[in-house]
């Protein structure tokens, strides 16, 4: 994924610079500021991003794309900011001392220039003065005909929306060894000559083994990155840092994400993720709970709230080591068909992912096709073993002095108390924190 930012203002190149410098792990194969009358606009790209310099220097656009349809984007004429519907790609802005408009894709590239920090809502417009949408997830006609008929359409326009980004004979796959990852590795496996697939989790964790039989079968090159406690502790400065988040669930599903996105760079420019599946189909527990009546309008604001959580790890874990992930569970045709398909196809007869799981049929061992969703973090083995740490090492009384922050928020844990004296050293103390997301507990 580029990096992008700017600032509603001209000759400021040396600052624009300085933002990019933040950003640069984003993008080691150019870099380009655009200065004119009234803006300085740069970007950096990564070599599978190769047009971003051109459209900057020919377009006057800073342009910043993941996907069909996931972008943001900056363009000179008329400091427009703009960023996609589910916000895959990240935008943040604010204003300098003299009250100019500044952006860019990452809080510690703004922080360069300001220390306002606001995100641009997915499928919104910022005009320079005015902020206003373009595009929202409605509710739509839902469709008809047989389950079985659904299904095989289903997974006709997941496998449509993988080859768009299939450009040579080699494709990588996070795989967790669930349903959505290895779905996906299964529909790219014949449109490619080699498969990479990646997993990772403290030894025993059943992620591995489940992403082990996937692997086997598909004969993909598997790569596997196994961590203890001792690692995963170690890496949270660096981890955070990347992350721009102190959420104890954000941080927990990001660990190993992280160290399975480095490995992952090393094979392949981007690889498949499998993230948006459970808010499309329904795939977490407590959804069994939830009046088939009003389902379709929850995942629908689940998945609103993709854009500064799970997808905010799925970005910064790439980004930080040059890669790009592709969302083929949200691309737009598969977003817009998945979410026209009865909410009882979703959930049936107590199987979540139902209609998913037979769209798989014939393509994945029964044992993955039908394997209970498990939490990110528990899959990988994480569990609980932070949250024992930091109840050990913090005590009731410091975690009853500094769980109150200055912004209103009062913290869940002292497990993310943790994380926040990390987030707090890198990134200081902020009395604006609405532009971060808090995940809601999936129980």
């Amino acid at each position: 994924m580029a990096g992008i930012a700017g600032i509603a203002n001209k000759d400021k190149t040396e600052l624009v610079n300085h933002m990019l410098d933040k950003l640069s792990h984003r993008g080691s194969a150019g870099r380009y500021v655009l200065t004119d009358k009234s803006c300085t606009l740069g970007v950096v790209w990564p070599a599978s991003q190769p047009d971003a310099g051109w459209l900057l220097e020919s377009l006057r656009i800073a342009f910043d794309k993941v996907d069909n349809g996931h972008f943001a984007m900056a363009s000179a004429d008329g400091f427009l900011l703009k960023r996609d519907l589910i916000g895959a790609a990240p935008l943040y802005y604010g204003r300098t001392a003299d009250g100019s408009l500044c952006f860019a894709s990452e809080v510690k590239a703004l922080l360069e220039a300001t220390s306002e920090v606001n995100e641009l809502p997915p499928g919104h417009i910022l005009d320079g003065t005015q902020l206003h949408p373009f595009e929202w997830i409605t509710s739509q006609p839902l469709l008809q005909g047989l389950p079985e008929n659904i299904a095989l359409d289903l997974c006709h326009q997941l496998e449509s929306a993988i080859k768009k980004h299939i450009t040579g004979s080699e494709a990588g796959v996070w795989l967790s060894g669930g349903l959505d990852s290895s779905l996906l590795a299964a529909l790219a496996r014949p449109h490619v000559e080699r498969l990479h697939t990646f997993s990772g989790g403290m030894p025993e964790a059943p992620d591995l083994e489940y992403a082990r039989q996937v692997a086997t079968q598909l004969q993909s090159e598997h790569y596997e990155v196994l961590l203890h406690v001792e690692d995963c502790l170690a890496s949270l400065p660096e981890v955070i840092y990347a992350l721009e988040s102190f959420d104890a669930l954000l941080v927990r599903s990001s660990l190993i994400n992280y160290y399975v996105a480095r490995i992952s760079s090393q094979f392949v420019p981007a690889v498949f993720s499998g993230e948006g599946a459970d808010e499309l189909f329904a795939g977490y527990e407590y959804l069994k709970r939830i009046p088939v009546g009003i389902l379709a309008p929850l995942l629908r604001e689940n998945i609103k709230e993709l854009h500064n959580t799970a997808l905010q790890r799925v970005d910064r874990c790439a980004s930080a080591h040059g890669l790009i992930a592709h969302l083929s569970y949200l691309d737009p045709d598969v977003l817009d068909y998945a979410l026209r398909i009865p909410a009882r196809f979703k959930i049936m007869e107590g199987v979540n992912k139902w209609i998913l799981r037979q769209a798989a049929t014939g393509k994945l061992p029964d044992g993955i096709r039908d394997r209970p969703k498990d939490k990110a973090w528990q899959g990988t083995g994480v569990g609980e073993r932070l949250a024992d740490y930091a109840n050990e090492h913090i005590s009731t009384a410091d975690f009853e002095r500094e769980k109150k922050l200055d912004y209103g928020w009062v913290l869940n844990s002292k497990e993310e108390l943790m994380y926040y004296r990390i987030f707090r050293e890198h990134f200081g103390e902020f009395k604006n924190l609405a532009w971060m997301g808090r995940t809601k507990p999936t129980q």
